[in-house]
């Protein structure tokens, strides 16, 4: 098996948000978290084993306490991102600054909601103006097509154009159609993800949840726990796995 060039890792699954939707059950309550040396460690052993990339998720990035120690340790090690859902950001500017992450996504969960896609265009555009690559993901579901549409006419006024913004159509239930999708983003060239169009493995790419265990995208069910926090334990976890498709068939 060929080894992934990118892992994303949710580093806890504590978030405020709690949106009903979350793939990954996400809450205030959340309990799970990597511990810092532990997650150091293992993303050391990956970079130092051919892994280019790294992105942090969750739950919600910022509230794991040792995001910007996380941060600088692995500065220069590989690429290094995040998505946050930005209801911290600016209490946290200062850090991430200094952190100097690769880049920064900032999420839109409710494209209806008009004050969360404004506040996510202003943060988007002061990590730019403190010299940090930042975009959008937008999320699209079918029943909110319209207002997804809207709020990425938004981003484009403001000047975040499709090459910062990722389409992330709603998994599970309320699937948009690519087509559908395509027109969201103006029927112009747009970033989603690879399984857009089809259901399958990229071997380029793996996610590990906060839980350490690992699967070939964020949404399978079809995930194994490390049996050792390393790039070994990884391939070893995603030998054999299979990828189970996450929509109604």
């Amino acid at each position: 098996m060929t080894s992934p060039e990118r892992i994303s890792i949710e580093l806890t699954n504590r978030c405020s948000k709690a949106c009903s939707f979350c793939y990954n059950g996400s809450a205030p309550e959340g309990s799970l978290s990597w511990g810092e040396a532990e997650l150091v460690d293992f993303v050391q052993d990956c970079a130092a084993s051919g892994i280019k990339a790294v992105s942090f998720g969750g739950g919600e990035p910022l509230q794991y306490p040792g995001l910007f120690s996380v941060l600088q340790k692995l500065k220069g090690r590989l690429f290094r991102s995040l998505t946050t859902n930005g209801l911290l950001l600016e209490e946290n500017l200062a850090q991430m600054k200094l952190a100097a992450p690769e880049k920064v996504h900032v999420s839109i969960h409710f494209p209806h909601d008009r004050k969360e896609v404004e506040r996510v265009a202003m943060q988007v555009r002061t990590l730019a103006d403190a010299g940090i690559k930042s975009g959008v993901n937008l999320l699209v579901a079918r029943s909110w097509l319209e207002e997804a549409r809207w709020a990425a006419q938004y981003l484009f006024a403001q000047g975040i154009g499709n090459e910062r913004i990722v389409y992330l159509p709603m998994r599970m239930s309320d699937t948009p159609a690519p087509e559908e999708l395509a027109k969201v983003a103006g029927s112009r060239n747009f970033q989603s993800m690879t399984c857009l169009s089809a259901c399958g493995i990229s071997e380029r790419f793996c996610s590990i949840a906060a839980d350490k265990s690992a699967a070939w995208c964020s949404y399978t069910s079809a995930r194994r726990v490390l049996p050792e926090l390393s790039h070994n334990g990884l391939r070893r976890a995603l030998a054999g796995l299979p990828l189970i498709f996450c929509g109604a068939d």
